[in-house]
């Protein structure tokens, strides 16, 4: 069964994380399927409206750290880069429904989003830092422009989850519903986002996004190189030793 399923109505294109057993953790096949279809919607006059989607249990745990190690992202070509430029790019609505952990690029992809909804069990964190790592998809950017500095310090440099309500009250999501709920009122404002004229939404989403887009690209490109070499560094080593053996990563040499 596929770990990305894909359902298109009305001109919604559905793109759903489909590895619960997981924690719907994100490999690169998956990286590679939703960056396929971000692009092919892009194209595909029949498609107005995409929908981001995990179960109400559970949206993302981030990358699978097992196969991120084996298939570490390598040039702009490959899946994790395709999909974050595709997401950033995307010129038509991009709605997520976030229930559940929502962990590292299971959270900066949302600033990408256009609308996102989320289940009061939603819990957003960016443990890059705890990972030796760096912030991803621009969010290093992106997070300071929409929380304040200091609640982006917060949240990038102290990698601690926060809740639904208060990503509701920095900004990040636009309303906090029952987890059971989530998935079906983010499909309901896709509808009506579906039946309007396609050209004035895009129109529109451009003209908000201004000419910030670049900056946003450049930023990403920046976080990539800096997150390609920490991956090799001892600090990286030793959060991603620690999370596979189930124990605390020691910092205390790095």
């Amino acid at each position: 069964m596929s770990e990305i399923l894909q359902h298109q109505d009305a001109g919604v294109l559905t793109l759903t994380f489909n590895r619960v057993e997981r924690k719907n953790s994100i490999n690169v096949a998956m990286y590679d399927a939703l960056a396929t279809a971000i692009a092919q919607a892009t194209d595909d006059a029949a498609t107005r409206v995409v929908v981001i989607q995990g179960h109400e249990t559970v949206f993302s745990a981030g990358n699978d750290i097992e196969d991120f190690l084996k298939n570490k992202p390598a040039g702009d070509d490959s899946p994790v880069f395709r999909f974050l430029r595709g997401i950033a790019a995307f010129p038509k609505p991009l709605i997520a429904a976030v229930c559940g952990p929502a962990v590292g690029i299971g959270t900066t992809m949302l600033f990408h989003c256009d609308l996102v909804y989320a289940g009061d069990n939603a819990a957003f964190s960016m443990p890059f830092v705890n990972l030796g790592l760096v912030p991803e998809a621009a969010s290093s950017l992106l997070a300071p422009r929409m929380f304040g500095h200091h609640r982006a310090a917060e949240a990038l440099l102290l990698g601690e989850p926060f809740m639904a309500e208060a990503a509701l009250e920095v900004g990040l999501v636009n309303r906090v519903l029952p987890p059971t709920e989530a998935n079906a009122y983010a499909q309901q404002q896709a509808r009506k986002l579906a039946a309007k004229p396609l050209p004035s939404l895009i129109t529109t989403k451009a003209l908000m996004k201004g000419g910030y887009l670049g900056e946003i690209l450049h930023r990403m490109d920046q976080e990539g190189a800096h997150f390609a070499r920490m991956l090799g560094e001892p600090a990286a080593r030793e959060a991603m030793t620690a999370f596979m053996e189930k124990r605390k990563p020691d910092f205390s040499k790095c």
